[in-house]
């Protein structure tokens, strides 16, 4: 991983210098540095950057941009990911609400972040609102998706541990995926 974060490194730095910080390429290219480092594990390097992001593209392309709520749901995973639910829930509650407002109930990244707050949820002991966060989300996802998707079948599987065995470490739930060289939205499994 340490050849790839020196080359997300080097390509923020040049889109920097090129495009400057408000550029859209720029933004994903900070976005994609801090989810580098949270792959790496270093939650720390990466909350800096993913705020940074977050704050940019407030002010850039506005609170409903795509983009945005990408940059929200990745910090708030990130907080969670460093154990700091209690900055992680409201971060995915408001990304929740604002692409249920956007997207609607059915697109997929709208599912996602209804998987990312029952897991958060579940992470600070709130299984009473886990749960049927997670059974929401199921039904969508099977409706939507089919039986047969992987994040379907992700949801299934987050939702059976809720209920056999209590929380699920936040490792084991997917993690929302960054915008890649195109801001456009990505589903966030």
């Amino acid at each position: 991983m340490g050849g790839a974060i020196a080359l997300f490194e080097q390509t923020l730095a040049d889109r920097l210098r090129v495009l400057g910080g408000d550029h859209p390429d720029t933004l994903v290219s900070r976005n994609n540095l801090a989810h580098a480092y949270w792959s790496a594990g270093d939650v720390g390097g990466a909350i800096p950057l993913f705020e940074q992001t977050l704050a940019d593209c407030q002010r850039v392309l506005g609170g409903d941009h795509p983009a945005t709520l990408v940059s929200r749901n990745n910090l708030a995973g990130t907080y969670e990911a460093a154990g700091d639910v209690g900055r992680a829930i409201p971060l995915f509650e408001q990304t929740l609400a604002d692409r249920l407002r956007v997207l609607g109930g059915d697109h997929p990244d709208t599912l996602a972040s209804r998987n990312n707050l029952a897991g958060t949820y579940e992470s600070a002991g709130d299984v009473g609102r886990a749960i049927p966060l997670y059974e929401q989300t199921l039904d969508g996802c099977v409706r939507v998706l089919g039986q047969d998707h992987p994040t379907t079948k992700v949801v299934r599987e987050n939702l059976a541990h809720v209920r056999a065995a209590g929380p699920l470490p936040p490792t084991a739930r997917p993690t929302p995926t960054p915008p890649a060289a195109d801001p456009a939205p990505h589903t966030a499994p």
